[in-house]
């Protein structure tokens, strides 16, 4: 979920810059303390299936891998003359693949709405978003979702960001078996504020519990979005809005969500097409991968095993990559 507008783009740019003046230097050491929470995965990433690594195509590589590198702070753990892998260290959480004669990607093709990267604590959310405010990099939303506090970017080549923090578990409400989030104003403020309390600012690299909480994605039909990522791959929906469909894993708010806000009707994804190349989910135990498998190939969807890798496709094309964590 984001929200965005002209006007919303332009105050948040504008409140960002004077918070970041106010608070003083958007960098500093980084945290040396052992086992700090910023050390942690969340809850997220726990659970028995779970975001591990997205990958893109892009058309340029060495402009994309810069900014995951600069604006979000993933390190660059492998690179040759055609591909990047970024994360935090010894955790890969974003595979590039050069493909420079690809056609542009668009928001009416099933495709990436956003990849969601998780900081492991507000006042680390906080301090990255003093990174963003003190060097004025562009942003397209912002939003509280009661559940997590959101910020929203997009990279170079125009696939969705979402970086955020989680609230405590035990104070998400639940409705009628479902996880109660919104869409409201964020307090910016607040956030920055925690992030500075203890002087330390933002080290230029992303925390090492950092990881991807939830990927976005766009899909030509929500029904069958659920009967695919609910029946097949084993997730729960958590949540249904307008046009978008939220699903999770051992009560995580979400793991995934799949919208038509712009791909209502969309068929299968195009080849030769930059933006998403696959999304990869970590499974926590070999029995619940072969379960998943057995599943999928039951309901008639064509499946590949190869090496503790189940390949599978969406209903849209989309490649799914499952593992053993």
């Amino acid at each position: 979920m984001s929200f965005v507008d002209d006007q919303t783009r332009r105050s948040v740019l504008k409140g960002l810059a004077q918070l970041a003046t106010a608070g003083g230097a958007a960098t500093g050491p980084a945290d040396t303390r052992a086992g700090s929470a910023s050390d942690r995965p969340t809850f997220a990433s726990t659970t028995v299936i779970h975001v591990g690594e997205i990958g893109l195509r892009v058309r340029n590589l060495e402009r994309t891998m810069a900014y995951y590198r600069d604006v979000i702070g993933l390190a660059v753990l492998a690179q040759t003359d055609t591909t990047a892998i970024l994360g935090v260290p010894g955790v890969p959480l974003l595979a590039l693949e050069s493909r420079p004669d690809d056609r542009p990607d668009s928001a009416r093709l099933a495709g990436l709405f956003h990849t969601a990267f998780l900081m492991p604590t507000r006042a680390d959310l906080g301090r990255w978003l003093m990174h963003v405010a003190g060097n004025r990099i562009p942003v397209t939303g912002v939003a509280d979702h009661l559940v997590s506090e959101a910020i929203y970017l997009d990279d170079p080549e125009g696939n969705g960001i979402e970086v955020y923090a989680d609230r405590p578990v035990d104070g998400w409400a639940w409705d009628s078996g479902g996880v109660v989030m919104a869409t409201a104003p964020l307090d910016i403020e607040s956030i920055m504020a925690e992030g500075a309390a203890d002087g330390r600012g933002w080290s230029g690299a992303a925390p090492a519990g950092l990881r991807i909480g939830h990927v976005h994605l766009r899909v030509g039909d929500v029904d069958e979005a659920e009967r695919f990522y609910g029946n097949a791959i084993g997730f729960a929906v958590t949540r249904r809005l307008s046009g978008a469909t939220f699903l999770s894993s051992g009560r995580y708010h979400h793991h995934l969500g799949a919208n038509v806000w712009h791909s209502a009707g969309a068929g299968r994804r195009p080849e030769a097409t930059s933006g998403l190349a696959f999304v990869g989910f970590k499974v926590t135990d070999a029995a619940s991968l072969e379960e998943i498998g057995g599943r999928l190939v039951g309901l008639g969807h064509e499946v590949r095993a190869d090496d503790g890798v189940l390949e599978v496709l969406d209903p849209w094309g989309m490649a799914l990559r499952l593992t053993v964590e």
